[in-house]
C-alpha cells in the first residue's frame, strides 16, 4: 500500500489545473454501453475509479484505449452480461451499469455493488425505476440478476427520495426505451446535468434538464460522439480549502464556479477572499480566522457531504468552536479518530460534530479509510508541525489524479512512497 509523506507548515502559492469530474465521467462511461459504436471522452481523469470502471467495461467486451487524457470506448461488441463480485465490489458506481446493460442487452448479472465505507447506500430506488420499466430483478447469493425480455417500456416514476444514482440509472435506461419516460423528484446535482448533455450528444432526447422532473423520449439508436468531461467541483473545493488551511494564496484554473456556490460561501465566512478572472479563481486565504457554526451538509446546491471532512480539517486550525452536522451519510466521521491523533479536538454527538479549533496540529502516522477523509488528512498534514505519513493512499487515488504533484506544484512538501 502506498503512503503519502508531508512536511507541514508551508503556505501554498502557485497555480493548479482541475482534473475532469470523477462523479461525471463514471456514469458517462456506463452510459456509453448504450451505443453500438465509438465514444471518446476528453479530459478524462486518470484515477483509480476510472480504471476500475474501464476494467469492468472491458470484461463485458468493450475495447478501450487512451491517448493522453482522452479515453476511447468501442462498444460495438458487448459479449458479456456478468460483472464479477470482485469488480462490482471495487466501486459503488458499477450499479449504474444496470440501466445501460438492460437497455442494450436486456440482461445483466452483478454482485451487490461495493466501494463505499461512509454509510449505507441502498439501491432500492435503482430497482424501483428499472422494474417500473419492465425489468424483472431477483437476488440470489448477493448477486442481482436482471432481465428484460423485450425493449424497456416508458414509465412514470415519482422517486420517494431524491437519489443521484437512481436518477442516473433511470435516465440511462429510458434513452432506448419505447415511449416517453417521466421521472419526478429527481436529484439535481451537476453530474446529472452533465450526463444528460452527454447523452444528448449521442442523440438522446431529454427535456427538463436541471429540474426535478425529467422526460426522456426513447430512440432506437445512438451515434458516435466525442465529449469533454467538465472539471471536478470537489477537487476544486479541495484545492481551495488546501489554500485555506495553509493560509496560502493560489490560482485555480478552470474551476466550475457555478457549481461551487456553497463551498465558496463557507470559504468567505472563514475570512477567505477570492475573485474570478479569465476563467481562473484567485484565492487569498491569508485572513482565514473565523469558525463555522451550524453548517449542515445537504443535497446540491447545499454544502456537499464530500467536502465535510475537508472543511473539518480546516476549522481545526481556526480558534473557537465550529459546529458541523452531517445529514447525508451516517459514517462520514470516520476520519475523526485520525484527526484526533494529530491533535484535533473534536466531539461527536450522533450526527453533530463540535470542533474546538486553534490547537496546533502535529505530524503523525495516520491511515486513510475512505476517499474524502483521506483528502482531509492530506490537508491536515499540510498545516501540521513536523512530518505526517498517511497510509492507504489508494483511497485518495480513487478520486484525485496525482494529488501529490498538484500540491507540490504550489509549494507543498509532499511525496508519495510505496509502503
Amino acid at each position: 500500500m502506498g503512503e503519502i509523506w508531508i512536511e507541514g507548515g508551508y503556505p501554498l502559492s502557485g497555480e493548479v489545473t482541475v482534473q475532469g469530474s470523477k462523479n461525471s465521467v463514471l456514469p458517462m462511461m456506463a452510459a456509453a454501453v448504450l451505443h453500438d459504436g465509438i465514444t471518446i471522452l476528453h479530459g478524462c481523469p486518470q484515477i483509480a475509479d476510472v480504471y476500475a470502471m474501464e476494467n469492468i467495461l472491458k470484461s463485458l467486451g468493450v475495447e478501450t484505449s487512451w491517448e493522453g487524457h482522452s479515453l476511447r470506448l468501442d462498444c460495438s461488441c458487448i459479449t458479456g452480461v456478468m460483472i464479477s463480485r470482485e469488480d462490482a465490489q471495487s466501486m459503488r458506481s458499477s450499479v449504474i451499469l444496470l440501466g445501460s446493460m438492460l437497455a442494450r442487452k436486456g440482461e445483466i448479472q452483478i454482485a451487490h455493488p461495493g466501494g463505499c465505507t461512509i454509510g449505507a447506500r441502498p439501491i432500492d430506488l435503482h430497482l424501483l425505476v428499472l422494474e417500473s420499466m419492465g425489468a424483472k430483478i431477483c437476488q440470489k447469493d448477493e448477486v442481482l440478476m436482471a432481465v428484460c425480455e423485450k425493449r424497456l417500456q416508458a414509465a412514470e416514476v415519482n422517486f420517494p427520495l431524491s437519489s443521484v444514482g437512481a436518477t442516473e440509472n433511470g435516465v440511462i435506461a429510458a434513452v432506448l426505451s419505447r415511449g416517453t419516460t417521466r421521472l419526478k423528484n429527481c436529484a439535481t446535482e451537476p453530474e446529472i446535468i452533465h450526463l444528460c448533455h452527454f447523452l444528448q450528444a449521442l442523440g438522446a432526447e431529454i427535456g427538463g434538464i436541471g429540474t426535478r422532473e425529467l422526460w426522456i423520449r426513447g430512440v432506437t439508436a445512438l451515434r458516435d460522439a466525442e465529449y469533454t468531461i467538465p472539471p471536478d467541483r470537489i477537487v476544486s473545493g479541495t484545492y481551495l480549502y488546501a489554500a485555506a488551511i495553509t493560509r496560502g494564496n493560489i490560482i485555480i484554473s478552470n474551476p466550475p464556479l457555478q457549481e461551487m456556490t456553497a463551498v465558496l460561501q463557507v470559504y468567505e465566512k472563514m475570512g477567505g477572499q477570492w475573485e474570478s478572472i479569465g476563467g481562473k479563481l484567485r484565492a487569498d486565504a491569508g485572513n482565514i480566522k473565523y469558525p463555522i457554526n451550524d453548517l449542515s451538509t445537504e443535497c446540491y446546491p447545499g454544502f456537499p457531504t464530500d467536502m465535510q471532512s475537508i472543511l473539518m480539517a480546516v476549522v481545526l486550525t481556526i480558534p473557537g468552536e465550529s459546529h458541523i452536522c452531517e445529514r447525508i451519510f451516517e459514517n462520514r466521521y470516520k476520519v475523526v479518530s485520525q484527526l484526533r491523533t494529530m491533535g484535533g479536538q473534536i466531539r461527536i454527538e450522533d450526527r453533530e460534530a463540535y470542533i474546538q479549533g486553534g490547537t496546533s496540529l502535529h505530524g503523525e502516522v495516520v491511515e486513510a479509510q475512505e476517499l474524502r477523509g483521506g483528502a482531509a488528512l492530506v490537508l491536515a498534514g499540510l498545516a501540521a508541525k513536523g512530518k505526517t505519513i498517511i497510509r492507504n493512499s489508494h483511497y485518495i487515488e480513487r478520486g484525485y489524479e496525482r494529488l501529490e504533484n498538484c500540491i507540490s506544484s504550489m509549494g507543498g512538501r509532499i511525496q508519495i512512497r510505496n509502503g
